[in-house]
């Protein structure tokens, strides 16, 4: 990562934007469940900062989901957001971001979850080191083909003006960093997934990072309006369950942004909205050869699904 230098009224605006976000993705997806509305805790952190966490529960669509704005700062840099950065080490830091993650109670609307972050630290003696980070990420259960190219065409037409190369790596960025190394599993189908990101300057790092949170909406709500009325079965509601699992096992075993959260002092339950309102662990589960549930395991792996999967 090259060191970038960012002054104070340049990272405001980013906190300013990330608010504006959160309103805008709380009230589209308020009126897409139609039934729920996001309730919000504001809250202060003792370490410096605060947020405000807004979370819906039993909606039509949405058993629960959460849409967390941070804006948060401390004087010794976290190990897990310097593991990468010896050189910044305990070094004073701030850090805003919003991060969702949605659980629909239909086992045919996948789950998904978007983040959008910055962070800046201030080594003593040197120069302000700042980066962006952010994607976003989908985990069908009953995966439609149509469902899965809409969303990375939309990923790719949002990294489009940034560069050829764009989405091709930060897609496969994504399908690296969700993998779940102890199962050999893909926790879904993958997105975007970008951090460490200066290069480019302020201000297009800054673009990147908006086009990306700006997307999230028209990436996921319209493949929400086609499932969310399919009738399913017992059997497929318990498997959403079930898989719910892999969920929790990642966020607890393998996600930097849960342990920089409880690293820094973060606010508990705000950090662990993304956890599933329900779920089921079943030892040795395995489903029926030839099913639906079967057919999932080879689904999720790195693909190229805009090439593999038809068009239109």
């Amino acid at each position: 990562m090259s060191p970038g230098n960012a002054s104070r009224p340049e990272a405001a605006q980013v906190g300013d934007w990330l608010r504006r976000l959160q309103d805008r993705i709380c009230e589209a997806l308020a009126a897409a469940d139609g039934a729920a509305a996001f309730a919000q805790d504001a809250w202060s952190r003792e370490g410096g900062g605060g947020g405000r966490t807004r979370v819906m529960k039993n909606g039509a669509v949405f058993e629960q989901g959460g849409v967390n704005l941070s804006e948060v700062h401390g004087t010794a840099l976290p190990a897990s957001a310097s593991a990468h950065r010896p050189e910044l080490s305990g070094a004073p830091w701030t850090a805003c971001g919003v991060s969702l993650v949605l659980h629909p109670k239909n086992p045919h609307v996948p789950t998904t979850h978007m983040n959008v972050r910055y962070f800046e630290a201030r080594p003593p003696g040197a120069e302000p080191v700042w980066w962006f980070g952010g994607g976003f990420d989908l985990t069908p259960f009953y995966p439609v083909d149509s469902d899965i190219r809409h969303w990375h065409e939309v990923a790719q037409r949002t990294c489009a003006p940034f560069g050829e190369g764009v989405y091709a790596e930060h897609k496969a960025w994504c399908d690296r960093y969700f993998f779940l190394r102890h199962r050999n599993e893909a926790r879904g189908v993958g997105g975007l997934f970008f951090d460490d990101l200066n290069g480019w300057g302020f201000a297009r790092s800054f673009a990147y990072a908006q086009a990306v949170g700006e997307a999230f909406l028209e990436a996921y709500l319209p493949i929400v309006a086609r499932r969310r009325d399919m009738p399913y079965t017992a059997r497929e509601r318990n498997f959403l369950l079930y898989r719910r699992g892999r969920y929790v096992e990642f966020n607890l075993v393998w996600d930097r942004g849960t342990l920089f959260g409880l690293q820094s002092g973060g606010r508990t339950e705000s950090i662990l909205m993304s956890l599933p309102p329900q779920v089921r662990f079943e030892y040795g589960y395995a489903p029926e050869p030839g099913s639906a549930e079967a057919r999932l395991a080879d689904y999720l792996r790195p693909r190229d699904w805009l090439a593999e999967l038809p068009a239109g």
